[in-house]
């Protein structure tokens, strides 16, 4: 036992002793793992990619085999004159020659669909005004071509049409376009204006314009090239109108990515200053910082040399791993230079070689760094378990990196630490400083003050404290856990920040109060947000059209709309198809405009009509037979996607009761929700198994060495208590508890295990050393409690200046990681010396009682 007590003595001799080969060995050691950078293999996922087995998966895969893909994808050109009037002659030319500047630029002509790639309101005006020019000049001759889309006159054509004409006569044809449901079959002219808009009426303060590009994922056109064309569109389109916008997934893409951008920009500065402000101010002393930031940057090319070299895609799950190891890397280099320089008092009259204070301090910290890391790798691996990848990769990255960390801190750093000094030493310099908290500096009296009130009223600490928690975990109760992907999009930079000069001002962000527009304004058309319904069974049952009908015309809760099906197909072909009409009305015998004999008849005679629209919404087998069916669901751009599960099965459960068949709802929407659901039940419970585990080698650990294991008990509950409190001030700033947030809130494990473990062996060091607990309590405080607050200063201002960023996932980053590095520090040095405190006190009465009953 002896030599078991010994050994972190024997280790700090060894480091010293071949500080150079140490050096050499950790040098090849980053330059293996490093190397993964260059010759590694670096994956892009996303969190949204977890795979994993589920009905809805199945439908979709079923869908994607069995139906047509869409070959579209949609944004709109929004124009808007508040207070004014969009439907004037002049306003349409403008979107006329606006459409023919789209379609000359060729970074936005190689991303159109091919065939008509753009319709709004102006094509309409002038389709009529063609039509004028090929039909009987009669008002009692409707000015309908029965063409398709793809069949309009060239744009030139159109624009030619509208300037032959007076803006009288333009007015007449506008008046004209507005009264009627439909001008080209499937282009009803509402569709292009606002809900406000009264039908018949001639002035409207906002229309759009939809646009139609090539589809990625089915045709040979890249997301980086839809998103370039989607930018292109915006700039031209607020070009040619004093207010005009674009919208489309590339535009929320590309504006996300450049909020990133920017928030780096203008805070990378902001927090560096702050970082290295707080560094100096803790260690006040150049080469000691920069030793530190070194190592720390090492630390950070080997993490990711390992992510390449395991193939571990870059997830946005994966975006505390870094910002953890950072963290705990400030907390080694603080334990093991303050150490360093007690064990080099500059009080003490004869100064105590380097090498034997680097001996004395490293061998004092060494059992609670490994002791901590171990444990919360250990506990971070238990998420191998997990049925989700991105959780796996998350448990893995994070282990691997916290043993870097702690092998980097624990053997490169003393050794680079006891060579510069050594050489420093040797030239004359004293390099004889006081660590943060020892003297009688601000920090030590903050720390007599914090170990006065632990002696005082640890009862009262601990009371309080968990009144706190369990006030935090109640109010956590009712926490948000949804995603929202408005949650993602940026909004209007402050203004001070748009003051900035020009190389960092941030650019408009103006994406979420566009959509919030859209969907607040526009009737549903197109595909805004789109979810799907597959349905099996019997399709050829005559409940089943009208059961189709019903749920379409029901379909409101959060701005829903059935845009594809097999009913909205059949009556929008029949309306411009005499034969199909006449073959429903045969069949319909109840009146309601579907067929209620001889399904199967009719939906043969659509797939000769239109092939292409038929295969998009019903399946016909080799036999001939119907055997599913597709709704496409367009859905309100700022719904959430728990909502939008919850709606669209809502229509799938009103489908069932009225038909003899089974609907699945799915789509991507309604795959996110699942997944979310998935990785948000894992990561709760992946929390817990990483809590109990690291509990178990707590208690293992302190039942070991101290044959006390009830300790790890009393180490462990700091941490839990800091979660509580950070639970609870989520829900009152109203930060949502999902898969983003709760992997950030491993940072509270991460730091608060490595800050407990460090006070609470502190403490049991010098309990040896002092007669009264008091003076234990203050020493410990004033020693590694002043480290600790070093530590919590420098992260909790680098990270928490994150909270000014534009970035929504930036500015929650920042918020939840500075409020777990407060509250996980006021649990370690209040909350952890109380519960010291009361325990000591509870064996020293146990001891005396059981004196006085041998006695």
């Amino acid at each position: 036992m002896a030599l078991m007590a010994d050994w972190p003595a024997r280790y700090a001799r060894f480091i010293t002793l071949h500080s150079r080969a140490v050096i050499g060995l950790m040098v090849l050691l980053v330059v293996v793992l490093g190397a993964g950078n260059v010759l590694g293999t670096k994956a892009k996922g996303d969190i949204g990619e977890a795979a994993m087995a589920s009905t809805e998966q199945d439908a979709l895969d079923e869908i994607a085999a069995d139906y047509r893909a869409r070959e579209t994808v949609e944004a709109k050109i929004a124009v808007r004159q508040t207070g004014g009037n969009v439907l004037t002659p002049e306003s349409l030319r403008q979107s006329l020659h606006l459409q023919r500047a789209l379609l000359a630029d060729p970074v936005i002509a190689d991303s159109l669909y091919v065939g008509e790639p753009i319709i709004g309101l102006e094509n309409l005006v002038a389709f009529a005004a063609v039509a004028e020019d090929t039909l009987p000049p009669d008002p009692e001759v409707p000015i309908t071509l029965r063409t398709s889309l793809t069949e309009l006159p060239s744009i030139d054509r159109q624009i030619a049409a509208l300037d032959a004409r007076s803006d009288d006569q333009i007015k007449t044809l506008i008046r004209w376009v507005v009264e009627r449901e439909t001008v080209i079959p499937g282009s009803n002219p509402g569709t292009f204006l606002p809900r406000s808009y009264e039908p018949g009426n001639t002035v409207a303060e906002a229309r759009v314009t939809r646009v139609f590009q090539k589809n990625p994922h089915g045709m040979d056109i890249t997301n980086k090239a839809i998103d370039a064309a989607q930018v292109a569109i915006d700039r031209q389109a607020r070009a040619a109108f004093d207010d005009a916008f674009v919208h489309g997934d590339g535009i929320a893409r590309s504006v996300s990515t450049r909020a990133v951008g920017d928030s780096f920009k203008i805070i990378t500065p902001i927090a560096l200053l702050l970082l290295v402000g707080v560094l100096a101010v803790v260690f006040r002393d150049l080469i000691d910082i920069v030793i530190s930031l070194l190592v720390m940057t090492l630390v950070i090319v080997c993490l990711n040399g390992v992510q390449a070299w395991f193939a571990i895609p870059a997830t946005s799950i994966l975006i505390a791993v870094p910002f953890m190891l950072i963290a705990l890397s400030i907390d080694y280099a603080l334990h093991v230079v303050m150490r360093y320089r007690e064990a080099r008092d500059p009080a003490a009259a004869e100064p105590v070689a380097p090498d034997r204070a680097l001996q004395i301090g490293l061998a004092a910290v060494l059992l609670a760094l490994i002791s901590a890391s171990l444990t919360t790798a250990v506990g971070f691996l238990s998420n191998v378990f997990s049925p989700l990848r991105s959780i796996r990769d998350f448990g893995i990255l994070s282990s691997a990196g916290i043993v870097i960390t702690l092998l980097l801190f624990a053997v490169l750093l003393p050794a680079v630490k006891v060579e510069v000094e050594r050489f420093l030493v040797g030239r004359g310099w004293p390099r004889r400083k006081f660590a943060v908290g020892v003297g009688s500096g601000p920090v030590n009296r903050l720390m007599l003050l914090v170990a006065k009130a632990s002696a005082r009223v640890p009862g009262a600490i601990v009371v309080i404290s968990l009144l706190l928690a369990g006030a935090g975990l109640y109010a956590g109760s009712g926490i948000n856990t949804e995603f929202n992907r408005t949650d993602f999009l940026p909004e209007r930079a402050p203004a001070w920040m748009r003051a900035l000069p020009a190389p960092f001002a941030p650019g408009a962000y103006d994406v979420k109060d566009n959509i919030d527009y859209l969907s607040d304004n526009f009737r549903l058309h197109g595909r805004m947000i789109e979810a799907q319904i597959l349905v099996r069974g019997d399709i050829t049952d005559p409940a089943f059209m009208p059961a189709l009908e019903a749920v379409a015309q029901r379909a409101t809760g959060f701005g829903t709309l059935v845009r594809e099906s097999p009913a909205f197909l059949l009556r929008l072909v029949a309306s411009g198809d005499a034969e199909i009409a006449a073959a429903i009305a045969a069949r319909d015998t109840d009146g309601d405009g579907f067929p209620d004999r001889d399904v199967a008849a009719v939906y043969d005679l659509l797939f000769e009509r239109v092939p292409d629209r038929a295969a998009e919404v019903l399946h016909r087998d080799e036999a001939g037979g119907y055997t599913s069916a597709r709704l496409s669901i367009a859905l309100l751009l700022n719904a959430s996607a728990h909502a939008i599960a919850a709606d669209v099965r809502g229509i799938a459960s009103r489908i069932e009761e009225q038909a003899p068949v089974t609907a699945v709802a799915t789509g991507l929407p309604v795959i996110t929700a699942v997944v979310q659901t998935a990785l948000f039940e894992t990561l709760v419970t992946g929390f817990a198994v990483t809590l109990g585990v690291i509990l178990a080698l707590l208690t293992g650990l302190y039942g070991w060495r101290h044959r006390s294991p009830g300790l790890g008990v009393v180490v462990l509950l700091p941490v839990v208590i800091a979660l509580a409190w950070l639970l609870g001030t989520m829900a009152l700033l109203d930060l949502p508890f999902n898969s983003e947030t709760v992997v950030i809130t491993s940072l509270g494990i991460g730091l608060g295990v490595d800050y407990s473990l460090h006070l609470a062996e502190r403490f049991l060091a010098e309990q040896a050393r002092h007669a009264s607990l008091a003076d234990t309590l203050l020493t410990t405080l004033s020693g590694t409690g002043g480290a600790l607050l070093g530590c919590a200063l420098t992260t909790a201002c680098g990270f928490g200046v994150l909270a000014l960023a534009i970035s929504p996932p930036l500015q929650r980053f920042g918020i939840v990681t500075g409020l777990s590095v407060v509250y996980t520090f006021i649990a370690c040095v209040l909350l952890l010396p109380s519960l010291l405190m009361l325990r000591e006190r509870w064996q020293q009465r146990r001891q005396a009682g059981l004196v006085l009953t041998s006695g």
